[in-house]
């Protein structure tokens, strides 16, 4: 069980902030960490893995990371952290990457190959692709078998094909490895495939928890089907409105009656529903 129980101010762009979080996280749970920019998601990973002070507690089963007599340095918190920028060491090849961290070649063997990187363990860095560095990353992390796996949007700037693949891959290695995993992410779809469990910081706080369908969930009452999206532009088309609307990956267009267009504003964000609906799925 990881108890964490911090207070910690926040001097943001709106000014200062409160981030206040007292929750559990059990052991082997894959948590979601989501919320607005400047949330306090990055400086609660940082909390935890030792980079950042906090007053409090935070504790892993019964060993203490943090109270008011012990702040446990990072090396010795038993994490694994993955950032968005890789930060690898330019100088080493993949395999060397792994190696700095733990001598133990079997298990950087083992690692190479579960994520299909074995044929290139003599290259260096500088050469292999964004999502190539990301899987040496994920590896990294996970060369001394930490008990916390921490991840700051580590698929943010890969492309929806790589993103994917690697999904599956964090999947595997968390159940292989059996870490407690905690991933700050924004894609609710990455959200569903990865999480058992969702907690959403508002200003500092925790202002939802519970399961992925739980949280992401949007339909409600009668409707079918609901999604949220921004509106991206009105165009008039005869008698009618056409909403130019974006969700996720995807533009669509919705017709919309000139009293239900006197409410929207370009830029707005916006839940699209319908009640009745029969859906093929190709």
């Amino acid at each position: 069980m990881l108890s964490i129980n911090i207070n910690k101010t926040l001097h943001g762009s709106s000014g200062e902030m409160d981030l206040d979080i007292n929750i559990k996280i059990k052991e082997h749970d894959f948590v979601a960490l989501t919320g607005e920019s400047g949330s306090g998601k990055t400086t609660l990973l940082r909390t935890l893995a030792g980079l950042d002070d906090a007053k409090g507690k935070i504790l892993l089963g019964n060993d203490v990371w943090l109270d008011s007599k012990i702040n446990l340095a990072v090396q010795k918190r038993q994490i694994g952290f993955v950032f968005q920028d890789y930060a690898l060491f330019e100088n080493m090849n993949v395999e060397e990457n792994l190696l700095f961290i733990n001598k133990d070649k079997d298990l950087a063997s083992k690692l190479l190959n579960i994520t299909e990187l074995s044929a290139l363990k003599k290259r260096a860095v500088t050469t292999l692709s964004g999502g190539q560095k990301q899987r040496i990353s994920l590896c990294r992390a996970l060369m001394n078998r930490p008990k916390l796996l921490l991840m700051d949007e580590p698929l943010s700037a890969l492309d929806p094909k790589m993103r994917e693949k690697l999904q599956n891959e964090i999947l595997i290695l968390h159940k292989e490895f059996k870490t407690t995993t905690i991933m700050v992410s924004h894609d609710p779809s990455e959200i569903y495939k990865l999480s058992n469990r969702v907690i959403v910081l508002n200003k500092g706080k925790v202002i939802n928890d519970g399961s992925p369908k739980d949280v992401l969930l949007k339909t409600t009452g009668s409707a079918k089907f609901s999604f949220e999206g921004k509106l991206l532009e009105i165009i008039k088309a005869d008698v009618i409105y056409i909403a130019v609307i974006s969700i996720g990956q995807q533009i669509v267009e919705v017709a919309v009656s000139q009293e239900e267009m006197k409410n929207l504003t370009i830029g707005n964000t916006v839940n699209l529903s319908t009640k009745a609906f029969t859906p093929n799925i190709k």
